[in-house]
């Protein structure tokens, strides 16, 4: 049934009630009688603050008379204006900028006058930040780069920055006699340009000296990350050496943005803005801090003609660092390098069969072209070892046996060395060291765990020497830490003392890793005399359903069973177009371990990050050959078998048994498979 008229009482109300929008209803005196206190800005405040007040009462901070001006212009006209923006702080949150529409439309009596207006603000905040941001890069695309002269173009981008983007902006570059880094915290950048005049800092234009250390800049320089840092006298940083950067807490700057300057992947230089009247910076704000450092970096590379050459030990240090650090199912990683005295510290992530992986960090001794060169030696035999998925206390004696060579007559060690090894499947977690500091371990909940690594000997002396591996199971969740000396060179020998601050800085374990990494940083202030490394692991655990595992008998008749078996769980997995390639190498694997093995078979299948993993092990601990069969052979195209259906294959040894494993890439489709009888 039709209900009645509808109540125009009831729309206002729920108009008034329930709008997103501002709604303001002025009389004659353009005092407020009626509001929306649903509409953003006014939430907060309480009606007695609003109502009978003018609007500028309780919305201050607008250019003086903006709004009055608007409310007259309607009153005089008689007529609706309509999106007018203005900005100003939020009534509710000072601290935060609106920018916002304003329409206006006046309320007229049947004799033609004016009763007052109704107003409807609309919060325009991003949509205009976001216009703002296009603003600025369309403003630096057009001003910057008219001149080859470097310092021409470092003031043709501050002035395209401040005051609209930020409210003080430098521009620091290596002289042209450095070459560009990663950097040493000890290298200088000078001064090129800053705005505004004001001392925001305590560098002029033309100074030439380091950055404090640790501090914003300085990790710029040396991860090559642009990143928003809150300015507070209690932020690590800053508390790490108050002076310096006194210049900016005495001009209330309260947010900055660092990004390096690149050419090709190669830092030379800052560009650093400054807010302290405007709000903080946003991660929108680093967005367009990111595309017009890249822009104006080009223009810099093609005024200046700096050297492009790297310091032999600089450069050879860095190549023979991880490029990339692989995404796993094992862990999440991230790290901090930071070469200070182009030693020989390194670290690498490796991944291992059945989806383990090798976190390995280690420190040559000496510096220079000589440590740099050892170091890559060491950390390509450590990695090619590794992948003989050798035990870690056999990892580390092969290792040792390596440095033993490259050891020379002076009697001193080589290297130092930590390797831990974590099963996501069965989260079981081996550590083994060489004369170096022992992974600091925390729980998801934030607690350190007590493990006692067995401390080795330093790598170098050879003559088979024992190291022993700690092996405990950790919770998913749990965070590794590896790090080398220079990390807590600075605390002096307490190195105890130096390792509970870093447990205590990593008791957030599940913060992202990168900012546990910087926080560290600040935290340890690490030596600016050595090299220092900071390895950070996350441990996962492998779903329960993505394992399949089996033990059969030692009989030539369950070899039918095992395939049948794995055609159900590749089934159960929706990967059938993989059962005719896993049923061969199934079949050459079971067979081969109960021919030439002892005891139960063990089968498993892994199911992992678009690849598929199968593992026979058996209780014979000899290795099997790879062997290309003659055509009068009977037999031997077993392996080979194995081989050509595999992307990756091998033999892995424990204590009491081994395990032969194939890697199928499901992306990949083998060709001529044979075909089971």
């Amino acid at each position: 049934m039709a209900g009645g008229p509808i109540d125009d009482a009831a729309v206002l109300n729920a108009l008034f009630g329930n709008s997103p929008q501002g709604l303001f209803v002025f009389d004659s005196e353009r005092k407020v009688t009626r509001y929306n206190p649903a509409g953003r800005g006014v939430r907060k405040l309480a009606p007695e603050d609003i109502l009978g007040h003018d609007v500028e009462e309780f919305a201050p901070g607008f250019e003086p008379g903006e709004l009055r001006a608007l409310i007259d212009e309607a009153l005089a006209k008689g007529a609706p204006l309509r999106g007018r923006l203005i900005r100003g702080p939020s009534p509710s949150d000072p601290r935060k900028t609106l920018a916002v529409e304003v329409s206006l439309f006046p309320l007229h009596r049947p004799d033609g006058g004016t009763d007052g207006l109704v107003g409807v603000v609309e919060d325009v905040t991003e949509r205009q930040a976001a216009a703002d941001r296009l603003a600025v890069l369309s403003t630096v695309h057009s001003t910057v780069g008219s001149s080859l002269d470097v310092r021409t173009t470092a003031d043709e981008l501050v002035r395209a920055l401040v005051p609209t983007f930020a409210d003080g902006a430098s521009v620091d570059l290596l002289d042209d006699d450095l070459v560009p880094g990663p950097l040493s915290v000890g290298v200088p950048l000078r001064r090129v340009s800053f705005a505004p005049a004001s001392a925001m800092t305590a560098r002029k234009v033309g100074d030439s000296r380091p950055f404090p250390f640790p501090s914003p800049y300085t990790q710029a320089l040396n991860d090559t990350r642009a990143r928003v840092a809150p300015v507070s006298p209690d932020a690590p940083w800053v508390a790490a050496d108050p002076d310096a950067f006194a210049p900016l807490i005495k001009a209330h700057v309260h947010s900055m943005i660092v990004v390096p300057l690149m050419v090709r992947n190669t830092v030379f230089g800052l560009l650093n803005l400054y807010r302290h009247r405007t709000d903080p910076f946003e991660e929108g704000d680093l967005d367009v801090a990111r595309q017009v450092a890249a822009t104006t970096a080009a223009h810099l590379d093609n005024a200046r003609s700096y050297r492009r050459e790297h310091a032999v030990a600089s450069t050879l240090q860095r190549k023979l660092q991880p490029s990339t650090v692989p995404r796993l199912s094992a862990v999440e990683t991230a790290h901090m390098y930071l070469p200070e005295s182009a030693g020989g510290d390194w670290f690498d992530v490796i991944p291992l069969s059945g989806t383990r992986v090798a976190l390995v960090v280690g420190d040559v001794a000496g510096h220079g072209v000589e440590a740099a060169a050892t170091m890559g030696q060491l950390r390509i035999a450590l990695r090619t070892l590794a992948l003989q998925d050798l035990e870690t206390d056999e990892l580390l004696t092969h290792l040792d046996e390596v440095a033993a060579q490259l050891a020379d007559d002076s009697g001193t060690h080589v290297a130092t060395c930590a390797v831990t090894v974590y099963s996501p499947v069965s989260r079981r977690c081996a550590m083994v060291r060489a004369g170096h500091p022992a992974p600091v371990v925390v729980d998801p909940a934030g607690s350190p765990v007590a493990v006692d690594v067995p401390l080795g000997p330093p790598l170098g002396a050879g003559g088979g020497r024992v190291f022993t591996p700690a092996v405990i199971d950790l919770l998913p969740g749990s965070l590794l830490a590896h790090y080398t000396n220079g990390l807590v060179g600075a605390h002096g020998h307490d190195q105890d003392a130096a390792r509970r601050r870093l447990e205590q800085t990593l008791a957030s374990p599940a913060r992202p890793l990168q900012e546990l990494c910087d926080d560290a940083v600040y935290h340890m202030a690490p030596s600016r005399q050595d090299d220092a490394v900071l390895l950070l692991a996350r441990t996962h655990t492998l779903p329960k359903e993505h394992v399949a595992d089996w033990t059969l008998p030692a009989d030539a008749s369950v070899v039918s069973t095992a395939r049948r078996l794995v055609d159900q769980q590749l089934a159960v997995w929706g990967l059938d177009r993989a059962a005719h390639t896993t049923g061969l190498i199934v079949s050459e694997l079971v067979t081969n371990a109960i021919r030439y093995g002892e005891g139960p078979v063990r089968l498993r299948l892994i199911h992992d990050r678009g690849r598929l993993l199968t593992e026979v092990t058996d209780s014979n601990s000899t290795s099997p050959h790879l062997r290309h069969a003659r055509e009068s052979d009977e037999g031997g195209r077993g392996l080979y078998i194995v081989m050509r259906l595999s992307s990756h294959w091998g033999v892995r040894h424990s204590h009491q048994d081994k395990t032969i494993w194939s890697e199928q890439r499901l992306d990949e489709e083998p060709e001529d498979l044979p075909r089971l009888s």
